[in-house]
């Protein structure tokens, strides 16, 4: 009896084991089947293929520095406490200022004009408002080699050296344009500026004779840098209708080549203090005259002085 109940026990246990094995295979095989219908297309599947190709970190790399708070962390000592502001930058212009005028530079007074302290400056302002010193006379007068409209040797067929010499340059370039230029009067001395202005006076009387005619000491041709011209036939000389002549007008377009201003232009009498003189030339050399030409301006204009107003 025991034996058969071991036996039974036995069998049971085989059959029992088989049925076991039948059901993990079946288990197994179930499972399988599912992992071969994944969808290509599962979105966590293209997730990964996404990140496939990045290169992985090791797990001991440094962690990534924060990300700055402010821009003076990003300049090495800008963020110390201590640390002065910057100044913000000063813009500069873009073109240089207007250049100032020179000044005239005078030496006392005479009665309500001006002395000039630099008599002798080739750019000097002799007008209604600046007088040269008394009994001034320049050292350096010569008799240019130009024909004048008269033969005689005198004074006022003089001139101060460099202007001398660059009358002669501008007589010769008018005549290679065709232009023929004489002298008609050149320096002039305090006393005979007296005698010509009284003399004009009882003429035309001291209102009238101050519109063309200087007091002593305050004409230009006192200084030695000033002369009249004309034509070569001396028509029209120091006279108003030498405007407009082909000498005039050539003047005009050539002077500042030479260094020579037209001192009295038209349209400017209330500046200079003197009506239109087409005639009388200045020098006051190349670089003044070309900038006196190319701005249009008169002597008083470059110096920014106050306008005579034909006083």
């Amino acid at each position: 009896m025991k034996k058969g109940l071991i036996l039974f026990l036995f069998t049971s246990l085989v059959m029992l084991s088989a049925g076991c094995g039948s059901l993990l295979s079946g288990i197994s095989g179930s499972h399988n089947v599912g992992a071969e219908q994944t969808q290509p297309n599962d979105p966590a599947a293209d997730a990964d293929d996404a990140t496939e190709n990045e290169p992985s970190k090791p797990a001991d790399a440094a962690p990534e520095p924060p990300e700055r708070e402010n821009a003076a962390q990003e300049h090495p000592g800008t963020d110390k406490p201590d640390a002065k502001p910057e100044k913000p930058p000063v813009d500069k212009p873009n073109s240089p200022p207007e250049r100032e005028g020179p000044v005239q530079e005078t030496a006392g007074k005479i009665g309500d004009l001006m002395v000039v302290a630099n008599p002798d400056s080739l750019a000097v302002l002799i007008n209604k408002q600046y007088t040269l010193p008394e009994n001034y006379e320049p050292e350096d007068l010569v008799y240019p080699d130009v024909p004048f409209i008269f033969s005689e040797k005198v004074d006022k067929r003089k001139l101060r050296k460099e202007a001398a010499e660059a009358l002669e340059k501008l007589f010769a370039g008018a005549k290679e344009d065709g232009i023929e230029l004489a002298g008609v009067s050149g320096y002039r001395s305090y006393e005979r500026q007296k005698e010509l202005f009284e003399s004009y006076v009882k003429r035309d009387g001291e209102e009238k004779a101050r519109t063309y005619s200087a007091l002593p000491g305050t004409s230009e041709h006192q200084t030695g840098l000033s002369i009249d011209v004309s034509g070569s036939d001396g028509r029209c000389a120091a006279q108003d209708c030498f405007a407009g002549t082909p000498e005039a007008e050539w003047l005009a377009e050539h002077a500042a080549e030479y260094g020579f201003i037209i001192r009295y232009p038209k349209g400017k009498e209330d500046i200079t203090g003197y009506k239109y003189e087409p005639w009388h030339i200045r020098y006051v050399g190349l670089e003044i005259a070309k900038e006196i030409a190319e701005r249009d301006i008169t002597l008083e204009e470059y110096y920014q002085a106050v306008p005579v107003s034909g006083k």
